[in-house]
């Protein structure tokens, strides 16, 4: 298949997602970015500007205005001679991600054991139960996005229950980067009944308002991560 060809098959695989509130730019830009963010444009592969555009059913100008921000973001990488490439997931970008990731989350969990509600901690519950349904399901009924989608669902509940605005703003600045991340270690199956018993572990230890295990439990989470990560990267070039 040629590069073209390519292209417009993997173009294919996503649809402008409009919204009447934003502006078209934002709406492409939005698009374009998700579709990094999970997956659906894969690293390494080339945004062709008249193809996205050809497939979004919009002109050049916005597909190259947000190329540009998706790029400032460090989403894209533009090669020369070659143009716009989703950028590779490397290790050191991973590491870099989780090393504040990991302080960060450990922050949120002891903050967590002072301050969560009643409430909270039933929502939690919920979000751990609803996590391990999706991750127990077959690998054919698995739907690796919406697992993802839980995962989020529970972490934000224990941000949330911080009460700490300026912390709940870097970690929502974090978890746009972490996304793509996420996605990654989500890939490897074996490890999702892990996942589900460390959740069970850092709820359980919050309800007991078990500081310290519950921060334990936290880094811990985030390192099984990046191992996972690693396999996953390592494993993608050896395909290549």
């Amino acid at each position: 298949m040629t590069a073209i060809g390519k292209a417009r098959k993997m173009q294919e695989r996503f649809q402008l997602k409009m919204d009447q509130f934003l502006p078209l730019r934002d709406v492409v830009f939005n698009t374009l970015r998700q579709a990094i963010l999970t997956g659906e444009l894969k690293p390494g592969e080339r945004l062709m500007e008249i193809h996205l555009a050809d497939q979004l059913g919009v002109s050049r100008t916005p597909i190259r205005e947000a190329i540009r921000k998706l790029e400032l973001e460090g989403l894209v990488t533009m090669i020369p001679r070659r143009g716009a490439e989703v950028a590779q997931i490397t290790e050191k970008s991973m590491n870099d991600v989780l090393e504040v990731r990991r302080a960060v989350d450990a922050l949120c969990v002891e903050l967590a054991c002072e301050r969560i509600t009643e409430e909270e901690l039933q929502r939690l519950s919920e979000a751990c139960d609803a996590f391990a349904e999706e991750a127990r399901k077959s690998e054919k009924e698995k739907d690796v996005k919406l697992l993802a989608q839980k995962d989020v669902a529970l972490h934000d509940i224990i941000v949330q229950a911080t009460g700490n605005q300026r912390l709940i703003q870097l970690v929502n600045n974090l978890s746009e980067q972490m996304y793509r991340y996420r996605f990654e270690y989500l890939k490897d199956f074996s490890q999702h009944e892990k996942l589900v018993e460390e959740h069970r572990i850092i709820y359980e230890n919050i309800v007991k308002k078990n500081r310290e295990t519950a921060c334990e439990a936290a880094r811990l989470h985030i390192d099984n991560q990046k191992k996972a990560i690693i396999r996953q990267i390592r494993l993608e070039k050896e395909k290549k």
